[in-house]
């Protein structure tokens, strides 16, 4: 058995911004090293699929760190701090059961498909005032799909979406460890925090039991029957905002990247909806958005390691599906793959994705809609990356096409 810091182990440099523009090869580069771990100036990085699916089993073993992502960031005081310290993925235990329980019968597939409706008169909206410019930036695009869809969840009034949007951008990069962000975060937990607040307030003073309109009427019951705080309401509004906003625009602007150079998939998307699905899939795969890290509480011997506690385990969920253990051509980009090893874009755990069955359908649905009125795009390309720790993506893609 070996000792963790004893081994030689390959260093990936996940905080340099050109790390971001393409990890996968230096994942690669970084398995023929060491089949499973690899190191950073941030902790350990687990490489290898089955190792990601391995250690994340062994739940009891570890926790999340935000209290460590608050020290490193210098935010112990401040508002951003406070919530990344109280937020549900900051629970665990019976207090994270519990407000998981609240929220998981809005959560549920059949919940997820009875907002199609929705989705689609969302996206077509946009669609009908974007795509007769012939050419637009599709990220910015896609930033006003999944923040336009959870305000109407919830309830929250349209004038609300432009400030939102603004903040909700910053706070997806929460975790990629750069203590100069504090402030701008700091102030964009303050102006989501204060349209929680506000949304929480109109709503109880019209509310009454029994009502169940959208999410906020769900929410607001779990407060009035002793579920949970005033507090606790409203961080589960923000985070419900920062989860459903990042993550799904990042994916989407990902899919029109792989699509722009893959026109008989992206043609078959406008006339398959189950198809869109498979190319979802197949892009959280090869580039997911998001890595994770875990913090061991106690020793944890794996493949003959010796980790001791205290030890920072970081999770790739943005490219493990790229191993070659995990896929036959794993660069290869195949919607109709057999998916034997699925993706893990949507976290493993006791913390796996609670709305993974509303992005799914949004997302297909988006990307249906999207391929019937926007025909044969075209891109120059990225024109640049977000940091990679945290939630990972394009910053700016350009494409031109022709509308339908």
């Amino acid at each position: 058995m070996q000792e963790i810091s004893q081994l030689e182990l390959p260093h990936l440099a996940m905080e340099e911004a050109w790390f971001a523009k393409d990890p996968g090869p230096q994942f690669a580069e970084a398995r023929k090293e060491h089949a499973w771990l690899a190191s950073s100036s941030l902790g350990y990085v687990v490489t290898n699929y089955q190792a990601v699916r391995d250690l994340m089993a062994m739940k009891d073993a570890m926790r999340t760190p935000f209290d460590h992502t608050v020290d490193l960031m210098g935010a112990r005081g401040t508002a951003w701090g406070r919530f990344q310290l109280s937020h549900i993925l900051a629970y665990s235990g019976r207090d994270h059961q519990r407000l998981r329980d609240i929220l998981a019968p809005a959560f549920t597939p059949r919940r997820a498909n009875q907002h199609r409706p929705l989705m689609r008169e969302v996206i077509s909206d946009l669609l009908d005032e974007w795509a007769p410019k012939g050419a637009f930036d599709f990220e910015e695009f896609a930033s006003h799909f999944p923040i336009t869809v959870m305000c109407k969840l919830i309830g929250a009034p349209p004038e609300m979406i432009p400030s939102l949007r603004a903040s909700l951008e910053t706070l997806g990069l929460s975790v990629s460890m750069d203590p100069s962000l504090t402030t701008a975060l700091d102030e964009a937990v303050r102006v989501v925090d204060d349209a929680a607040q506000a949304l929480i307030d109109e709503r109880e003073a019209v509310w009454k039991p029994g009502d169940e309109n959208d999410l906020l009427d769900l929410l607001i019951e779990a407060k009035a029957s002793g579920g949970m705080t005033r507090r606790e309401l409203a961080d589960l509004l923000i985070f419900l905002l920062v989860a459903g906003y990042d993550t799904s625009k990042n994916i989407l602007t990902l899919i029109m990247y792989e699509m722009v150079d893959r026109p008989e998939d992206y043609a078959r998307c406008a006339e398959d909806l189950e198809f869109c699905s498979k190319v979802l899939d197949e892009t959280m795969r090869i580039h997911g958005a998001t890595t994770t890290n875990r913090l061991l509480t106690e020793d944890v011997t794996y493949r003959d390691v010796h980790m001791p506690a205290g030890t920072m385990l970081w999770f790739p969920w943005s490219v493990i599906g790229r191993d070659p253990a995990a896929a036959e051509n794993p660069d290869s980009f195949d919607p109709g793959r057999d998916r034997t090893n699925p993706h893990v874009g949507f976290a493993l755990g006791p913390h796996m994705c609670l709305g993974q069955f509303i992005a799914r359908v949004q997302l297909a649905e988006g990307l249906h809609q999207i391929a019937r009125r926007i025909t044969r795009p075209r891109s120059s390309g990225p024109q640049g990356w977000r940091p990679f720790p945290g939630v990972w993506g394009i910053r700016g893609l350009p494409i031109e096409f022709e509308p339908a």
